[in-house]
């Protein structure tokens, strides 16, 4: 399993597909990362199983 891995989803405001890099050694993430076609502040939380599956889930930045 690689430790960086490019995964990508849909910005929840303007609907552009977005690529994030996750540092999948870290199991669960939360932040808040400016769209790169937007601008707007996304919501990010990131959830890595033992597997090495990523679930990513994008939200408006007052969303949780």
């Amino acid at each position: 399993m690689e430790l960086q891995q490019e995964v990508t989803d849909y910005c929840p405001y303007c609907g552009e597909k977005i690529t994030l890099l996750v540092d999948a050694s870290n199991t669960e993430q939360n932040y808040i990362e400016d769209c790169e076609v937007c601008c707007r502040p996304i919501n990010i939380h990131i959830e890595v199983s033992s597997d090495g599956n990523i679930n990513l889930s994008l939200a408006h930045e007052n969303e949780c």
